[in-house]
């Protein structure tokens, strides 16, 4: 099992707080590996490890179809219920939406292996997370499911980082370690979201602030002298809240909680999180007409939604 492997292996390592090694453990660590809960992410990080020779098994208990089939389209071995997967896995990834990341943890308080958060957090959440389970470490995604190599980063935090980027080696994931702390994968996970959706909410105000003034061509005018990307990044900011604007109110939470903590103004994200909760929920995001619809969502009176509505249950889609 990977708690007696992982201290064996970490002996190898010297790190540091806040070092960054300039390369990854080259040795191979074979582990049974459950992911919680295969959504759009966790099932494809999960086919990583599996074609690069490792066990990945999930709970399909309570589970919609739509997760059932992502997991069988990434050969993930379904093994029933969460205390099955607890007993079989060396490691637990965490792959869920931020506002249930504390609740997932919850579940596993007796559980040996190693538990890596792999969720958009705060540092603070993070650090509570470890408190949870009897090893933890912390990690961040950035980028999109890894489909093909150079596209996606899992940072990692903690004393048993190095030896969870090792189970990594091989994969078209780039595990880095960050930090022996917990805590330090999420805060650089917060900063880099913090830039690329918080920028995208503004993007989106901006728009129904025009349109709303009746300015909107005039702006689109002016932008295509002086900023031409910013039409496409908004039709681009338009069809990811679709899709996405639901989960990412959490992670707008989280974030803001991350600047409170260092004495910076939440207020950015605290909007941003407004605006992804007025997103109407849709799998059809495509074509122009997405960012009509998300237009008119800002712009509708009484159109906000209650952010967290709905989230008495974790859902099965991830980032």
């Amino acid at each position: 099992m990977l708690p007696s492997v992982l201290p064996q292996r970490r002996k190898s390592v010297d790190l540091q707080a806040g070092s960054i090694p300039a390369r990854r453990i080259s040795q191979t660590v074979a582990v049974t590996v459950g992911v919680l809960h295969p959504g759009e992410m966790g099932a494809v990080v999960g086919a990583a490890l599996r074609a690069a020779g490792q066990t990945v098994v999930w709970a399909s208990a309570e589970r919609s179809a739509a997760t059932v089939g992502r997991a069988e389209e990434a050969g993930l071995e379904d093994v029933g219920s969460l205390d099955e997967l607890a007993r079989r896995s060396d490691v637990v990834l965490s792959v869920c939406p931020p506002h249930a990341a504390v609740e997932l943890a919850d579940a596993f308080p007796r559980f040996t292996g190693t538990y890596v958060d792999a969720n958009a957090v705060s540092p603070a959440t993070a650090r509570t997370i470890a408190g949870l389970v009897d090893r933890c470490v912390d990690g961040g995604i950035v980028g999109p499911p890894p489909r093909r190599p150079g596209t996606t980063r899992l940072y990692l935090s903690g004393a048993d980082a190095p030896a969870v980027a090792e189970i990594f080696a091989g994969t078209i994931v780039d595990a880095r370690v960050v930090s022996a702390e917990i805590g330090a994968a999420s805060a650089l996970k917060m900063a880099y979201a913090a830039w690329t959706k918080g920028t995208a909410a503004l993007l989106l105000a901006v728009r129904a602030v025009a349109r709303a003034e009746g300015v909107e061509e005039a702006l689109l005018a002016e932008w295509e002298l002086s900023l031409p990307e910013l039409p496409e990044r908004s039709l681009g900011a338009a069809r990811s809240a679709l899709r996405k604007g639901w989960r990412w109110v959490g992670e707008m939470e989280e974030i803001a909680g991350t600047f409170a903590a260092t004495g910076l103004p939440d207020g950015f994200h605290r909007a941003a999180a407004e605006i992804y909760g007025r997103a109407p929920r849709s799998d059809r995001a495509e074509g122009d007409n997405a960012l009509e619809r998300m237009l008119a969502a800002l712009s509708a009176s009484g159109s906000a939604v209650d952010a967290h509505a709905g989230m008495q249950h974790l859902p099965d889609a991830q980032e």
